[in-house]
Order: C-alpha cells, then structure tokens, then sequence
C-alpha cells in the first residue's frame, strides 16, 4: 500500500484547522484544494455543525492519484474513528463531486506531516461494497476482525467531561473517571478493574464516553476501545462464524484501555469470553472500565471468577439526583437550547421541570427537547402552562415509584423466606418455584423490562419459561383470591 508523500503537507501546522480555509497551497493543486472545498461544505450540509467541527473539521485532502484520494488526519483515534463511521459518507460524497474517484486512502499527521500508520495498521483503502479489490478482502478477513470490531461501539461527542453535570450522587464516579483517564493518556493504570453501577439514566455511559474522549485526544497511539455489551457478543458471535475468534481475542488483548458498558447484558459464551479478557487485561496491567445497572455480586449470568474480579476493583456507585442536581441539568440543557434555537426558559420552568421529572437525567433532557419542540411548532413561548401541558405524562409516571427487578428479588425473598440465590436457582421444589413465578410476574408487571431480559435477570432463563410462570400465576388469582391479596400486598410494599 503506497503511503502519501509526507513532504506534501510541509508548512502545516498539524493541527488540521478548523475551517475551510486551512488548505495548504503546497500540497494540493488549486482544482484538488477547490474539490475538497466542495466536500466540505457537502459534509457540512448533510451532518450538521456539531458533528461536522467533531469529526471532520481536522481532515484534509494530501492529493489525489488517479481514481484515489489521499486524506489525512492528525491523530490515530480520529483516523480509526472516521475509517469505520463515516468512509462510506465522504466516498460518496467525493463521488458526487468528482465520479472518478472511487477509494480512499486515509494516513496519520505526525509534526504536521503525513505519514502510513504504524503496527497495528489503520490505514486503509476503502472502496465501494459493490467493487471490492480482490486481495483486500481475504487478508482483511485473515488478519484481523473488521474495521467495524476495532472501533468498537460508536462514541457520542456530547458525552465529555466538560457536559458532565456534577452533584453529590455522582461526584465520586467523576473524580475516578477524570483519574482512569488521565492515567491512562499517561501510559499507566491507576484503580483497575474500575465497575461503575447504577440504574438507567443517571450518567454511566456518560462517563465511559468522557474517558474515552479525554484518554484518546491525549495520546493519537493509544488503542482505546469503547464497546456495549451486545456489540461486543455481537462481534465475538461473528468471529466464531468467520472462524476468526482468535484474531479478536488477539486484538483485544493488545487494548490499552477497555471500556464495556451494559455489562448486565452480557451473556453466554461471550461472557465467559469476556471474562478470559478481563483477567490478561489485568494481568498485564491494561485499564478495564466497566459499567453495569446492578453491583458485580448481582450479575448472576457473569461467572463467579469474572464477578470477584469486577468486585475485586473499584466499584462506584451512582445514587439518583437530587433537586438541585437535577435544577443544575436542566439549566446546562436550557442554556444550550438558547445558543442553539434562542428560546428562552424562564426559572420558573426551569424549577418545575426539575421537581416533576424525577426518574433520571434522560427524562430530564426530554422535557427540554419537547418543550424546545412545542416552542418551534406553535410559536408560543415556554411558560409553567405550556410545560404542564407538554410534560404530563412525565407527571403521571412521577406518581409511580419506578421498581427494580432486583427490588422485587428482595420483596419476595425476604417474605417467602427464600433465599434470593434459590429464586435464581434451577432448583423445582414447590417452596421455591411459586415465589419465582410469582416474582416473574411481578417483573412483568412493574417493570418495563422485555421477557428474554427478566428470564437473564432470573438465572439466564428462556423467555417461554417467564411467559409460562406469568400466565400460570393470572391462572392462579383467578382461582385463588387470598393469593390475589398476596400478590397486591407485595406490589405496595414495592411501589412504597
């Protein structure tokens, strides 16, 4: 693979700029420098500022050789996260530009100069699905995962440190985020493994996002990788059909910095997998963040060994927000409504939404977006009535307690006097499977979770086996009305 000329790029900076006036003019020729400037503003039009400053504000063009363009950017994290989201999206965008141009080649900027990747390759020749070139694909395929496995798990560039709204309930996981992340851009490991927990909403795949972010814009060679817990079963499932699992394995354990979010959805022989991973991460002293809904003890579809070393780390809690924690999100969410749209919430909305809206930070950024939304269908300014009217399903869902399977886990145990490892157990005495049933249907009832996840929940069971057990407790309330009572006596002493 031929790499572009570094001495194409001298009198940069290196820096890339920020606009479309940081073009060279000794490294393209006038027609290439205005081609790109057309790209620019292309990809500027289709994916809006925000995202356009994030991603693409930093790219440019080093030339273009027969149907190839050249393209560079100044750090490794960036080349391997434009090379898997968005290649497709600047070849296209090239191709309505100039049609002969049909591949890409992207390199790394080192002191304003480009130059080819080094081991492990990133650089690459991306080229339309419909006209692969003939030896690229099996050696792709040979050598490692695809590109799509390396970069791991899209990263969402609103979640930094510096959108992170602090309070008493987080504080703690934000100062210990800041410190894996500063660590590891310095090549070291502070608390390692480090499980963050807490329930939907409150902020945990926010931080893993922001350590990211802050590890990976201080050292271009550091090899970071953010993955959800589906896209990582996804990608091992994967690997084991293309019989590529060991080159997976390989390149995971060549991570300096793992982070695994949703951990509670990690199941089967990709947990097991997982687990391998985690003990040569530690092993060899790689940083390992995980984030979870339940402490590592309650992750019951984890191995044991995996669980004592989550436990065996830092874990950090997050508890729900406070009044003025919320207040404080709902400020920073209104303020950048006014610099985007210029609408304006008053304080009175502002303390409305946060004494309404007490489920999690997610509800909170909801209100303001719809209220953002009524304001610039109707026209009608942002006032307590528009806010009532807009957000009252919000009030209604306040009026329930939200429950956790894990809350319905204790209820039932602690009154049927049974053992909460007995209701996940596969043991079939009667003294056991009624109150798991009865605790199934309870899930099914008072949580939003889906079946296959209430059957994981309760000991990796099928989701057959908790439709059953819901159906045959209805059966039994219609035929036995103390146990009816039974049943809604737990139900309030969940939703108290």
């Amino acid at each position: 693979m031929a790499a572009v000329s570094g001495g194409a790029r001298n009198g940069s900076n290196g820096n890339g700029g920020g606009g479309d006036g940081n073009l060279t003019e000794g490294g393209e020729s006038r027609p290439e420098r205005e081609l790109f400037q057309r790209v620019r503003a292309r990809l500027r039009a289709a994916v809006g500022e925000d995202v356009f400053n994030s991603w693409f504000a930093r790219l440019e063009l080093e030339e273009v050789v027969d149907d190839k363009a050249h393209l560079s950017v100044p750090t490794r994290f960036l080349c391997s996260w434009i090379q898997s989201n968005y290649a497709d999206k600047i070849l296209a965008t090239f191709q309505t530009e100039n049609p002969g141009i049909g591949r890409l080649h992207f390199t790394v900027r080192v002191n304003g100069q480009a130059r080819p990747r080094l081991n492990p390759p990133i650089e690459a020749i991306i080229e339309p699905e419909a006209e692969p070139a003939p030896a690229a694909r099996p050696q792709r395929e040979t050598t490692q995962p695809r590109g799509d496995a390396l970069s791991g798990s899209a990263l969402d560039p609103k979640m930094t440190f510096e959108s992170f709204v602090a309070g008493p309930s987080n504080e703690i996981a934000l100062g210990i985020a800041k410190q894996v992340a500063s660590a590891a851009a310095n090549g070291t490991v502070s608390f390692n493994p480090v499980y963050i927990h807490a329930t939907v909403g409150l902020g945990k795949s926010h931080l893993l996002n922001a350590v990211a972010w802050a590890a990976g814009a201080a050292e271009p060679g550091r090899n970071i990788v953010y993955l959800t817990a589906d896209h990582f079963m996804y990608h091992f499932i994967t690997a084991v059909q293309r019989q590529s699992a060991i080159a997976l394995k390989d390149w995971l354990r060549r991570v300096d910095l793992l982070l695994i979010d949703d951990m509670q959805f990690l199941q089967g022989k990709s947990a097991t997998e997982f687990g391998h991973t985690l003990g040569t991460l530690l092993t060899g002293a790689k940083q390992v963040v995980v984030a979870g809904d339940a402490p590592p003890r309650d992750l019951e579809m984890l191995d044991e060994r995996v669980r004592s070393r989550l436990s065996g780390g830092l874990v950090v809690p997050i508890g729900g927000f406070d009044l003025d924690l919320r207040r404080n999100i709902v400020i920073r969410r209104a303020e950048q409504a006014q610099a985007r749209f210029g609408v304006h919430f008053p304080p009175a909305v502002i303390d409305y939404i946060a004494r309404i809206v007490i489920s999690h930070g997610r509800d909170l950024d909801g209100a303001v977006n719809r209220l953002v939304a009524a304001n610039q269908l109707t026209q009608e300014p942002i006032t307590v009535t528009l806010a009532e009217r807009t957000l009252a399903d919000l009030v209604r869902a306040r009026e329930a307690r939200r429950v956790r399977i894990e809350d319905i886990l204790r209820i039932v145990s602690r009154h049927y006097k049974v053992p909460r490892n007995e209701l996940l157990s596969s043991r079939r005495s009667r003294d056991v499977v009624r109150p798991r049933q009865i605790a199934m249907y309870l899930a099914k009832s008072l949580t939003s979770r889906s079946l296959p996840e209430i059957g994981r929940r309760f000991g990796g069971r099928d989701h057959t086996t908790v439709l059953h057990s819901v159906r045959k407790v209805e059966q039994m309330m219609k035929d036995d009305a103390d146990l009816t009572q039974e049943i809604e006596l737990l139900k309030r002493m969940l939703e108290e």
